[in-house]
C-alpha cells in the first residue's frame, strides 16, 4: 500500500519560514520523481517544485523561485519544500505527489496559511 504523508504545515506571519516534509512508504522511492503541488480555495492544483529521481533536477513555478527549495534524502524516502519569504498568497493545502509513469500517487496535503 502506497502511503504519502505529508507533514510540517502551519500558520505563519508574512515573511516567515516552513520546511515541508512528505515521507512515503509502499513505492521504491528512489526511482520516482517527486513533487510538490498546492491548491488554495477556489483555484485549481499547481505545481509549486519538482526534483528528478537522483535529485539532480529541480523545477520550479515562477511564483516562487529564489523563496522555495525542493529536496530530497533517498536514504529516509522523503521529499522536503524549505518555503522562506511566505507571502499570503502561498497558502493553500501542499500535496505530495510520487510520479513513476503511469502511477502517480497523492498525499492527503497539509495545510499552510500565511497570515498577520
Amino acid at each position: 500500500q502506497v502511503q504519502l504523508v505529508e507533514s510540517g504545515g502551519g500558520l505563519v506571519q508574512p515573511g516567515g519560514s516552513l520546511k515541508l516534509s512528505c515521507a512515503a512508504s509502499g513505492i521504491i522511492f528512489r526511482i520516482y520523481t517527486m513533487g510538490w503541488y498546492r491548491q488554495a480555495p477556489g483555484k485549481q492544483r499547481e505545481l509549486v517544485a519538482g526534483i528528478s529521481s537522483d535529485g539532480g533536477t529541480t523545477n520550479y513555478a515562477d511564483s516562487v523561485k529564489g523563496r522555495i527549495t525542493i529536496s530530497r534524502d533517498n536514504a529516509k524516502n522523503t521529499v522536503y519544500l524549505e518555503m522562506n519569504s511566505l507571502k499570503p498568497e502561498d497558502t493553500a493545502v501542499y500535496y505530495c505527489n510520487a510520479y513513476l509513469r503511469p502511477d502517480s500517487y497523492w498525499g492527503q496535503g497539509t495545510q499552510v496559511t500565511v497570515s498577520s
